[in-house]
């Protein structure tokens, strides 16, 4: 508690006689300020490196094979038809399934 009204008696006084054209400009409280910033950015840096060095080298699976075998021949986005159920019905077998004009 001192130390904070030390503080606060240092910052309000007023000071001397004002002297020279570059009186003023600067305070010490913008350097603190500036360091603080710094910092914050050395150590977000230090912080998102390390977690950049947890992630894998590449994203590819390891065994990929399930993942083609569903991919080949399909163009992206298609919808795959439901399968239809098995008859003994010869003239459906032969016959392509029919569509509705749009």
């Amino acid at each position: 508690m001192i130390l904070a009204s030390a503080a606060v008696d240092w910052l309000a006084q007023t000071p001397g006689t004002p002297t020279g054209p570059e009186f003023g400009k600067a305070s010490p409280v913008g350097l603190v300020l500036i360091i603080a910033l710094l910092v914050g950015t050395v150590l977000l840096i230090r912080s998102m490196n390390r977690q950049l060095r947890k992630l894998p080298e590449t994203f590819e699976p390891e065994h990929p094979e399930a993942d083609q075998a569903v991919d080949d021949g399909t163009d992206p986005g298609a919808a795959v038809p439901p399968a239809e159920p098995a008859t003994t019905d010869e003239s459906k077998k032969s016959e392509p399934p029919t569509q509705a004009p749009s």
